[in-house]
């Protein structure tokens, strides 16, 4: 799939220094970076999230790119990934999800994701509707509640059911208690102002409970980015080969922080060829020896 990781990102960097404008200018108002000092992925500038929300990260011009688009409150405040090419973004998330959830081919997926539904331009919703159509299973579909003839089919099924759910549907699901068979939750985060925010223990607890469910799974993964990381229980993430997380100090951006310890994630994301791969995200997390966080 690729060289070892360094010699990748020392690559791309090179290309998207030279073909993307933003991040060549972002680059140019960092005075102590010097390319030669470049020893590991620690090295790398990593261009803030926020530039998204203002400026074109391309690092390839496309006539006709596919635009994804965050969930702002507004169209102004709304991230916009301009992807060159949705062949690449296939292939990522494809053999991704297979790393981690095995061949999806009659694995029934559903999406109870009504936030994401209710606007056009979702990455996730991108990913996931491609994932139902390779699933071929009859069953495969979004729905904006649960209704119930799929509540009775999640409980009764031997069907192996990947649940793909916004953090407040699957509470308002996990209210009716029912246990659900065979079926393993995605939680992909977010409350979107329905809900008060809980921390990640203590959501789990509660979906696990409601579901009769040993552990919740969660999908690590955003607008900007072409790659996610999934958990497959305690909040714990792990990223595929070609995506690497890097914990920077809070105070000092150029700083990185021991294993263990909270700081602010940055994201190398190989698959963002064309766009940008060294990302400097807003999100807290800590990293574990074994290259999990």
């Amino acid at each position: 799939f690729f060289k070892d990781f360094f010699s990748c990102c020392l690559e791309l960097f090179q290309y998207q220094r030279k073909n993307n404008e933003v991040y060549r200018n972002f680059i140019e108002h960092l005075p102590s970076f010097k390319e030669e000092n470049v020893q590991s992925i620690s090295d790398f500038p990593f261009l803030p999230i926020q530039f998204f929300k203002t400026q074109k990260v391309v690092s390839t011009v496309s006539q006709n790119p596919t635009v994804f688009q965050s969930s702002g409150t507004t169209s102004e405040n709304a991230s916009k990934h301009f992807v060159h090419d949705i062949k690449l973004y296939e292939k990522s998330f494809l053999k991704c999800f297979e790393e981690f959830y095995g061949n999806i081919e009659g694995t029934c997926i559903i999406g109870l994701l009504p936030s994401y539904l209710e606007r056009k331009n979702s990455s996730l919703i991108y990913m996931v509707q491609k994932l139902m159509e390779l699933s071929k299973h009859p069953k495969s579909g979004f729905y904006l509640h649960p209704e119930k003839e799929l509540v009775n089919y999640l409980h009764e099924s031997d069907d192996k059911k990947i649940l793909f759910g916004v953090t407040f549907a699957l509470l308002d699901f996990a209210e009716q208690n029912i246990a659900l068979r065979n079926t393993t939750i995605i939680e992909t985060g977010g409350m979107k102002g329905k809900r008060k925010e809980l921390i990640r223990e203590e959501l789990h607890e509660i979906l696990c409970d409601g579901f009769g469910v040993q552990t919740i799974h969660s999908e690590y993964g955003m607008t900007e980015l072409l790659s996610q990381a999934y958990s497959l229980g305690n909040g714990i993430f792990e990223c595929p080969a070609w995506m690497q997380i890097l914990i920077r100090d809070t105070e000092d951006a150029m700083t990185y922080v021991n294993n263990g310890k909270t700081g602010g994630i940055n994201v190398i994301d190989l698959a963002n060829i064309n766009s940008c791969s060294f990302i400097a995200t807003q999100d807290l997390g800590k990293k574990y020896p074994n290259n999990s966080f």
